[in-house]
């Protein structure tokens, strides 16, 4: 079941914990690892989740994530 609140706190949360670039680019590798790993994922819900929740992410959030940004 999809919560919006739950999910929204999440990705605001990391967002306003990850102020430099190479905070940024572990939550990335850490968000890469969970997507290629958990089967059954929705990816579009997933992907959707910054701009459903007005977070502006300086990545897209798939499994082809470049964290090197």
């Amino acid at each position: 079941m999809f919560n919006n609140q739950i999910c929204c706190y999440g990705v605001n949360t990391l967002n306003n914990e990850t102020s430099n670039t190479p905070d940024r680019q572990e939550a990335c590798r850490c968000l890469k690892t969970v997507i290629q790993n958990l089967p059954g994922l929705n990816l579009t819900t997933i992907a959707a989740l910054p701009s459903n929740c007005g977070v502006n992410l300086p990545f897209k959030i798939t499994p082809s994530i470049d964290c090197s940004k």
